[in-house]
């Protein structure tokens, strides 16, 4: 993204603004989209009276009939004025040469369309009169009003979103409208407090929300977007130091100015009560007819989740339709328009964005919306990280794949083998809030994407991390499915987070990545000052999965209760899938801490409503996790057998 240091929620509003779609790097030849399409605008009524504003590109040869790909968003549908077009109008410039007819729209309440804008808009499953509209109504009437108002239509129409417009296609396909025959929900936010956007194990995403809701503010409408948008103004490069400095939930609702509704929604509802149930959108996705293509990314640090919990719904509750799940090794979106060839220093081995667009995305939208041939592609359609390959597999998790336990053991010992009888069957370290783990080693405002994988050496000397690690493996070892921690804890608190890291230990001698490679022009040149270090990636810790749990939810998310200080107690959660080989020679490695900053608000440890807590009741805590036979600590993953890869 322009090369320069952003955060999760600048991606979403790229993938969202239609005028900054430019900045992107072009797939092939530069093609004119106004050479090969005219615009139309209109202001469709919806059942309800409420007018959702509409662009429209058609091609300009009516030599044949063309089918409807729509996007629907709250980021704006710019640039506004028929004469004004985007320099892209398909999920890929393939799309655009092949012919479609473009529809991009404004959600309800957002810019252009009228209305109230609703934070995911519950789903209505059963609608009594005109006013029950949602997602699913809005988008069966566009239909409906483009099949009779749009020429040289073929009768069939698709839909596709990355992030927010990921969710409003997954909620409007629901109820389908006969002529959907395709959709693909791109990173959708389908969960938000179960691993999304919001909460992550119930502690609360703070550097990230507070990023989005910085500048996704309420709107009255109709509005354009502004002509220059003001950043919020940090006072400080360091996220870190912002973010300590606010000291509380309250005092950072304070620093929007007036503008924090949909912040405050978020931060107060922080169990998984009425809120957060009717939102859920894994709970609404019967009646769903068209063919369904979930993609999602291996290292999104915002809608990990999401693309998940979704095609598993679908498959619960629509058999007979096509539902398949794509996952490749990227960030948020970065199959839209990056490489896809590294992420950091990790490599990947191949341009696998344009892998995807071309063989995967692109073909299943030729095959239901035109009848172009057969997309042939499976239930499961992933990148394994590690070797470095796509595996195709008839269900996700591959049904071959074994359940196993990672246990950990006392001087730092990490094995499969269960713990046998110790002297000191547990682990212990002070947590303490007001020096929390950082979880990036270099200064950023906001969630840079690259964390994801990041280097975990910088917390080795840090007494408030444990950290287990295996021999050197003798063989690869695949994990494919979701990662479950297992853990037998006390605290001298009465809440604590239990933060779990699974990280891929890289060899001693492993070679340096390409990017810390001297330029050509400057190889064999004579060295006039004293350089940079050198960044060494022998014994890299790559994160490889990372998750958050706050430890007052350990019996539900729906009733928090308090630690008993001293109290051995089982906290166990599943963090999101992975499809990651440890190759031989590498080892696998487990940190746990109990704080992450500032990607996640800090615990008091005491057991108070953390949305109001006050600097008094942050204080510090002796943490501690057991490994001893009974209460053998672990991670459990789905391990599965070289021989049973495809």
């Amino acid at each position: 993204m322009l090369r320069r240091r952003v955060g999760m929620v600048a991606m979403s509003l790229l993938i969202g603004a239609g005028s900054l779609l430019a900045q992107g790097k072009a797939d092939g030849p530069e093609f004119d989209v106004k050479e090969h399409y005219t615009k139309y605008e209109y202001r469709i009524a919806m059942r309800d009276g409420v007018r959702l504003f509409t662009a429209v590109y058609v091609p300009k040869d009516d030599s044949k009939s063309y089918p409807f790909l729509i996007n629907r968003t709250p980021y704006s549908v710019a640039p506004y004025g028929v004469d004004q077009y985007r320099t892209q109008l398909g999920p890929s410039p393939d799309f655009d040469k092949a012919g479609y007819i473009f529809v991009y729209q404004d959600v309800r309440g957002r810019f252009m369309s009228e209305g109230k804008f609703v934070e995911m808009r519950p789903h209505i499953d059963t609608k009594k009169s005109k006013s029950d509209v949602d997602d699913s109504s809005d988008l069966y009437d566009t239909i409906e009003w483009l099949l009779k108002n749009v020429p040289n239509n073929n009768s069939r129409a698709g839909i596709w979103g990355i992030s927010y417009p990921g969710f409003f296609t997954s909620a409007s396909m629901i109820d389908t409208h006969p002529a959907l025959k395709a959709a693909s929900p791109q990173a959708p936010m389908t969960d938000l407090f179960k691993g999304d956007d919001a909460y992550h194990g119930g502690a609360f995403m703070m550097a990230a929300n507070f990023g989005f809701y910085s500048f996704f503010r309420p709107q009255g409408n109709p509005e354009l977007p502004p002509k220059v948008r003001v950043p919020f103004d940090y006072g400080t490069p360091d996220g870190y130091e912002f973010f300590l400095k606010a000291g509380t939930l309250e005092n950072l609702g304070k620093l929007l100015g007036g503008q924090e509704e949909l912040w405050l929604d978020q931060v107060h509802h922080d169990t998984y009560d009425e809120y957060w149930k009717a939102r859920n959108l894994a709970a609404h996705t019967k009646n769903i007819h068209c063919a369904v293509l979930t993609v999602g990314g291996w290292f999104d640090a915002e809608d990990l989740q999401g693309p998940f919990t979704l095609f598993h719904a679908i498959e619960r509750d629509d058999p007979g339709i096509f539902n398949a799940l794509v996952v490749g090794p990227w960030v948020h979106g970065g199959w839209y328009r990056y490489d896809g060839n590294h992420l950091g220093r990790v490599s990947f081995g191949a341009n696998t964005g344009d892998y995807y667009r071309k063989n995967i995305l692109f073909p299943f939208f030729e095959a239901y919306l035109k009848g172009n041939g057969d997309a042939k592609l499976p239930k499961a359609y992933v990148f394994e990280t590690g070797t470095n390959v796509w595996r195709q597999y008839a269900s996700w998790p591959p049904k071959s794949a074994e359940a196993k336990t990672l246990y950990l053991h006392a001087n730092g010992v990490l094995s499969f083998e269960p713990p046998k009888q110790e002297a000191t069957a547990y682990d212990e370290y002070v947590s303490d809030p007001a020096k929390p783990v950082p979880f990036v080693n270099f200064v950023a405002q906001a969630v840079p994407q690259e964390y994801m994988v990041s280097d975990q050496r910088f917390v080795a000397s840090r007494t408030d991390v444990l950290t287990y690690q295996t021999e050197v493996l003798q063989e690869d070892v695949t994990i494919a499915g979701p990662v479950s921690p297992k853990l037998f804890v006390s605290t001298t608190g009465t809440d604590s987070d239990w933060d779990v890291k699974l990280i891929d230990v890289y060899p001693p001698d492993y070679p340096q990545s390409k990017l810390d490679e001297p330029r050509p022009e400057e190889k064999g040149k004579p060295q006039t000052d004293v350089g940079v270090p050198v960044f060494t990636m022998g014994g890299y810790e790559q994160l490889v999965r990372g998750e958050p749990f706050r430890g007052k939810f350990r019996n539900s998310f729906e009733k928090p209760e308090a630690f008993t200080p001293g109290k051995v107690e089982e906290v166990s959660f599943s963090m999101s899938d992975v499809n990651h080989t440890f190759r031989r020679g590498h080892r696998i490695m487990v940190q746990i801490q109990s704080s992450w900053f500032p990607l996640t608000d800090r615990n008091p440890q005491t057991f108070v409503n953390i949305p109001d807590a006050k600097l008094s009741d942050f204080v510090k805590a002796t943490e501690r996790v057991y490994h001893g036979p009974g209460q053998a600590s672990g991670i459990e993953a789905n391990v599965i057998a070289p021989v049973e890869k495809k």
